[in-house]
C-alpha cells in the first residue's frame, strides 16, 4: 500500500523546480556559458561607464578641472621632485611649480599673439581658397556637380549654426571656462603640495590584504599617467617643429600659427595629427598650388611616419603603449560623449586604467604562482 506524503511530494516539486534551470544552464555548451557571463559583464561595466560619462557631463566644468589638474600635477612631478630635493618647503616648491607653469603658459601665449595676430584672417583666407581650389579639383574629377556641392555646403552650415548666438549663454561659457582655470589652478597647487600625504591617507584607511595590490596599481596607474603625459608633449612638439620647419623651407605661409595647431592637434592621438595635417596642405595648396601642397602632404606623412614608428616607441616605452584600434576607439568614444574635452582625456583614462588592470592581474598571477612569463610591471 502506497501512503501519500505531502511533506515529500512538496520536496519532489522543489527539487525539479530547482534543477530545471541548473540543468538546462548545465547542458548549454561552454561558449554560450561564457558569452553570457562576458556579455553580463560587459553590459554592467558600459551601463556604469555610460552613467559616469554623463555625471562628468552634467557637472563639465567641474570635471575638466579635475581632468586638467591630474593631467598638470602628472605632467609637473618631476619639477616639483627637483624642487624638493632642493630642500624647498612642499608649499614653496608647489608655488614655485604653478609660478613655472604660468610663466610658461603667458609667455608663449604672448609669443604666439605678437607673431601670429595679424596672420589669424589671412589663415581663414588660406582656408577658404584652399577649400575653393579643393572643390574645383573635385567636381573636375568626379561626377559631382557643383549644386550637389553647394547642397552639402548648406547642410553642413545649418548642421553646424542652427542656433542663433546668445549673448547671455556666451558670458556663461565664458565665466565657467575662467573658474575652471582658476580652479583648476588652485586644485594643482594643493595636489602638489599634500598629493603623496593624501595618497599617504587614503592607503592608510585601507586594511586588509588588498592593500599591497592597491598601493601597487596605484602607483603603476600614476607613473603611467606621468609617462603619457611628458611623452605627448614630447612627441607634440618634435611634430610641430618638424612640420614647422618643412612649411618654411616649402615658402608656406603663416609656418608659426600651423605649429601650434599641430601641436595642440598632437594631444589627440592620430586624429588630432591628421586635422592639423589637413589644415596646413589646405593653406599650402591655397597659398602656392598643388605642387607645394603635395610637398607639404608628403612631408606631414614622412613626420608622423617617424613620431609613429620611431619616436613614440622610444619616448612612450611599454607603460603606456596602446593599439591604435583601441586608441581611434577611445577618442571616438571620449568626442561622443564629452565633445573636445573627452577627446584629449578619453587616451589617457584608458592608459591608466589598462595598467592599473595589467597590475592587478600580474599581482594576481603571482599570488597563485602562475607568472605565465608576464613582466612585472614594476620592473617594465
Amino acid at each position: 500500500m502506497v501512503v501519500d506524503d505531502p511533506a515529500a511530494d512538496a520536496r519532489a516539486t522543489r527539487d525539479r523546480d530547482g534543477a530545471g534551470p541548473r540543468q538546462a544552464w548545465s547542458a548549454l555548451p561552454w561558449l554560450v556559458r561564457s558569452a553570457v557571463l562576458w556579455s553580463a559583464c560587459l553590459v554592467v561595466v558600459v551601463t556604469g561607464l555610460y552613467l559616469l560619462g554623463k555625471i562628468a557631463v552634467l557637472l563639465a566644468p567641474l570635471a575638466i578641472a579635475l581632468a586638467a589638474t591630474i593631467f598638470l600635477t602628472a605632467l609637473l612631478d618631476p619639477v616639483l621632485l627637483l624642487l624638493r630635493r632642493l630642500r624647498l618647503p612642499a608649499a614653496l616648491a608647489a608655488l614655485l611649480t604653478v609660478l613655472l607653469l604660468l610663466g610658461i603658459l603667458v609667455g608663449v601665449g604672448a609669443l604666439v599673439w605678437n607673431l601670429t595676430a595679424s596672420q589669424f584672417d589671412q589663415l581663414s583666407q588660406e582656408l577658404t581658397q584652399g577649400l575653393d581650389r579643393t572643390r574645383d579639383y573635385v567636381t573636375s574629377t568626379l561626377p559631382v556637380t557643383d549644386a550637389q556641392l553647394d547642397d552639402l555646403v548648406q547642410q553642413a552650415r545649418r548642421g553646424l549654426g542652427s542656433s542663433s548666438l546668445d549673448p547671455v549663454a556666451g558670458a556663461r561659457t565664458a565665466t565657467e571656462v575662467l573658474g575652471s582655470a582658476l580652479l583648476a589652478l588652485v586644485l594643482l597647487f594643493f595636489l602638489l603640495k599634500d598629493g603623496r600625504s593624501m595618497w599617504h591617507w587614503v592607503l592608510s584607511r585601507m586594511t586588509g590584504p588588498n592593500r599591497p595590490l592597491v598601493t601597487e596599481a596605484g602607483r603603476a596607474g600614476w607613473r603611467t599617467l606621468g609617462a603619457y603625459s611628458r611623452g605627448t608633449m614630447m612627441i607634440a612638439a618634435i611634430d610641430a617643429i618638424g612640420i614647422g620647419i618643412a612649411l618654411v623651407v616649402l615658402g608656406v605661409p603663416l609656418a608659426l600659427p600651423l605649429a601650434l595647431i599641430t601641436f595642440l592637434g598632437g594631444f589627440v592621438p592620430i586624429i588630432g595629427a591628421t586635422v592639423a595635417g589637413a589644415v596646413a596642405v589646405l593653406v599650402a595648396l591655397a597659398a602656392n598650388g598643388p605642387t607645394t601642397a603635395l610637398l607639404t602632404l608628403a612631408a606631414v606623412i614622412a613626420v608622423q611616419q617617424i613620431e609613429g614608428n620611431l619616436l613614440e616607441p622610444l619616448i612612450m616605452k611599454r607603460q603606456v603603449r596602446l593599439h591604435p584600434a583601441v586608441i581611434l576607439v577611445a577618442v571616438t568614444a571620449g568626442t561622443l560623449v564629452a565633445g573636445i574635452a573627452g577627446a584629449f582625456v578619453s587616451v589617457p583614462i584608458t592608459a591608466v586604467l589598462w595598467r592599473v588592470i595589467d597590475t592587478v592581474q600580474a599581482h594576481r598571477s603571482a599570488g597563485t604562482g602562475d607568472h605565465g612569463g608576464r613582466v612585472h610591471p614594476a620592473t617594465s
